[in-house]
């Protein structure tokens, strides 16, 4: 292998490396970068030579990463981190800052924290727009790839470069219609009850349908939705269970009744999950910092005295 040509190499072509990489095509590299393939194409060249290395070959009618190419890519990813990160660009003022923020969260999440989040957002910096995207059970590659700037999720992908920070505590209780059934009083009551299931949009179970099948347990599901605001129509005047966060009770769930799982599942933490190139970005840790606020005051109100 040839030593490697610095010279050849910048940031407009390492990003296009990563973006060749991330959705194995020339053409969609092309599109995600906004540029033609022909000019994909002549930077892949350039990396070649620069690189030694054939980088990606044809394979059938697409291309697939040399080894090189593979294992190149975590470093490559990390110095354009750390390129990007030598200058948090101009000062950040909430009042006139304009942009996107894209926050991942489940309809459970985002019920929960979003609103209050808005509303200051609304106050102090009228020109951050919102985005919210359905997270499933989220991966590293979503911060990595840039789909969302911050999760807020109960589950943390094992990845060092992922960053993360707790919220609030919840825990996962069984619901029903008082007005058709009782609590389940045991476990077999609960297994051999009819359930509504959750499989998130993105193709993800619950965490729970894990435990259970860990446990070698099994229980009737006859309806599964995509997210946790289809359950109240299902549940209402059946006697079948749902199995959801008790912070739901306060909200979407609070025409029912609840009462503890039969068996033991340990309380989950609401996290918030961004990338590391984000920790010291001003106009990123201030939204950290409000959504923060947001689950604080939640909390706060959790602990008064009734």
């Amino acid at each position: 292998m040839n030593p490697v040509d610095t010279f050849n190499l910048d940031i407009r072509s390492l990003s296009t490396f990563i973006a060749v990489l991330d959705e194995g095509s020339v053409s969609r590299a092309a599109v995600r970068l906004g540029v033609s393939q022909s000019a994909v194409s002549h930077t892949l060249d350039r990396l070649r030579q620069a690189l030694g290395d054939a980088l990606f070959v044809k394979s059938g009618r697409g291309i697939v990463p040399t080894r090189y190419a593979l294992q190149a890519g975590p470093h490559i990813r990390q110095i354009l981190d750390d390129l990007h990160s030598l200058s948090s660009g101009p000062p950040f003022t909430p009042a006139t800052a304009e942009f996107t923020f894209t926050i991942a969260a489940n309809d459970y999440q985002r019920d929960l924290l979003l609103p209050g989040l808005l509303s200051v957002v609304r106050q102090e910096a009228p020109g951050i727009r919102l985005q919210v995207i359905p997270s499933g059970i989220p991966t590293a590659d979503m911060l990595r790839k840039d789909l969302c700037d911050l999760i807020i999720s109960p589950h943390a992908p094992e990845a060092t470069d992922i960053m993360q920070r707790g919220l609030m505590a919840d825990q996962m209780v069984v619901f029903y219609d008082p007005a058709n059934r009782q609590a389940p009083d045991s476990l077999a009551d609960y297994l051999t009850a009819d359930h509504i299931g959750i499989l998130f949009g993105t193709g993800e179970k619950t965490a729970l349908e894990g435990s259970l099948a860990a446990r070698g347990l099994t229980r009737r599901t006859v309806v599964t939705v995509s997210n946790f605001s289809g359950l109240p129509s299902f549940l209402r005047g059946t006697d079948m269970l749902a199995t959801a966060p008790k912070r739901m009770s306060e909200d979407l769930l609070q025409d029912f009744a609840c009462a503890p799982l039969p068996f033991d599942y340990k309380p989950f933490t609401l996290l918030m999950l961004w990338h590391k190139r984000n920790q010291t970005d001003p106009a990123h840790r201030w939204i950290r910092n409000h959504v923060n606020g947001v689950a604080a005051a939640m909390n706060d109100l959790d602990t008064q005295p009734i």
